[in-house]
């Protein structure tokens, strides 16, 4: 199996930024955000942003509030700075006010306005796990035949999403927009202003089930992509999903391509999957033909988002050459299944997230490892999981002997469950223990780990296990 990776045309922008975008006259953004104002509007404005250290002369600020902060509280600051004027919700003394009902929606009618600018393909994406590594895996695909514009870190909420938007400009030919959420109607107002051109859902899991209360909710949920697409804009689904496969007979006339690892009642399916540690390859089927495609990691599970960005591709017009060329071109990065490797120690760093799904995934990882020393297992809290925490955990905790795992280390309040899990399917008890800080996990594997031994770490965010992982890594 050979690999090779491609230099490409995606671009975005990383986590502080804001872009620099097309120039609007401030006339354009008081009327795409509804908003009053009792000065001259012919100003040009070449930047619409939430934190004033970006702050700089032709700039819009947006006056933000949460729970912690008000961005009103900043509003002459940013005049001070050289803004032309500030979105709020009152007026502000010593700032040139627009006055919107709500600056967090005037962002997104603002980010609307401007996305409607440019004719472009863009690819909105959701799902409750796998939904960063497929909008990366289709960004790479896209990028082969057009300058591709991605949502880059954690920018996908209503905040972050219209920053993404800002970044486009003439030079784009597609976008891929990423569209998470937390409770019901978060999707929707993104999608409005996203504006997709084709949609992806990637599984219905039970990640935020405890503010959603059901999968099916979470459905009606992730199905708010919809809602600001073109009325024939394609929705591209799981076919190993039950509740996406459950769509099948209710599109009401708008095109549904499924694809699915083994199901060869779809439109895209994959077979004759070879996985190693280094990565996969495997032949996608699509009308007829057997391409073969490699990707640079591993897992089957990434071959399923493989075949996501295939169907984007193809239902964008590429072709197919250069979609697996895209494919090939691929490797996950940060803390998303980032193998990386350190004084002859293997590390599969997945600290950004956590679910059951995911979990069984990075489990399926540390079992295909060809390491020649010890497999280590570190779990840590998955977290937003409601009523069933206690069960979901325990779940994982029997998937650990599959994984081949010599130790079981966990972290968190939840963590003893995994254990228990563990221990019931069979897994050596004494193998087992549960580290009241991350810390003290560090300290131990400091003091076991030796070359050749392989290293799980997977949890949610919120748990911050990165942090064993510099500890372990830093201290040489």
């Amino acid at each position: 199996m050979s690999f090779r990776r491609q230099r490409n045309k995606t671009s975005g922008f990383e986590k502080g930024d804001e872009q620099k975008m097309e120039t609007m006259t401030l006339k354009e953004i008081i009327s795409a955000v509804h908003g009053s104002y009792g000065y001259p509007a012919d100003t040009a404005v070449t930047e619409i942003s939430t934190d004033t250290r970006t702050i700089s002369k032709g700039s819009v600020f947006v006056a933000l509030a949460g729970a912690n902060f008000d961005g009103h509280d900043y509003a002459a600051k940013a005049m001070e700075l050289g803004a032309e004027a500030v979105i709020t919700e009152r007026p502000v003394e010593g700032a040139r006010c627009i006055i919107v009902d709500s600056t967090r929606k005037a962002l997104l009618d603002a980010a609307g306005y401007y996305r409607s600018k440019f004719d472009i393909k863009l690819v909105g994406i959701t799902g409750s796990v796998g939904k960063t590594t497929t909008k990366d895996m289709i960004a790479c695909v896209l990028s082969q035949s057009f300058k591709t514009l991605k949502t880059q870190a954690n920018f996908n909420n209503e905040i972050g999403m219209p920053k993404t938007l800002f970044g486009l400009d003439k030079s784009f030919e597609a976008a891929v927009i990423e569209m998470g959420m937390n409770h019901p109607g978060e999707i929707s107002r993104m999608s409005m202003s996203a504006q997709p051109d084709a949609a992806v859902i990637t599984n219905i899991g039970v990640s935020h089930i405890e503010n959603l209360g059901s999968q099916e909710n979470i459905l009606k949920a992730k199905l708010e992509i919809l809602d600001g697409a073109k009325y024939n804009a394609p929705l591209i689904l799981s076919r190993d999903d039950k509740l996406l496969y459950s769509l099948k007979d209710k599109s009401s006339g708008r095109p549904i391509m499924y694809y699915s690892l083994n199901k060869k009642d779809c439109d895209v399916y994959a077979s004759d999957v070879k996985l190693s540690s280094e990565g996969v390859s495997f032949d996608i089927n699509y009308r007829g033909e057997k391409l073969r495609a490699e990707l640079q990691c591993p897992g089957e599970h990434n071959v399923r988002n493989a075949l996501a960005a295939f169907c984007v591709g193809v239902t964008l017009g590429m072709e197919t050459d250069k979609i697996i060329a895209g494919l090939a071109e691929f490797k996950p990065e940060g803390l998303r299944q980032n193998i990386v490797r350190k004084d002859g120690i293997t590390y599969i760093v997945d600290c950004y997230n956590a679910a059951p799904d995911s979990m069984k995934a990075a489990l399926s990882l540390l079992a295909s490892s060809d390491t020649k020393g010890r497999r280590f297992c570190l779990l840590a809290d998955m977290l937003e999981l409601g009523k069933n925490t206690r069960t979901y955990h325990k779940n994982v905790g029997e998937m650990v002997p599959s994984s081949k795992a010599d130790r079981l280390y966990t972290f968190g309040e939840n963590s003893q469950f995994y254990i228990d899990g563990a221990v019931k399917k069979g897994f050596p008890a004494d193998a087992c223990e549960r580290f009241e800080s991350r810390k003290a996990m560090a300290e131990r594997l400091s003091e076991e780990l030796k070359e050749g031994d392989c290293v799980l770490l997977k949890g949610s965010r919120g748990m911050k296990l990165e942090e064993v992982f510099k500890a372990l890594t830093e201290k040489s």
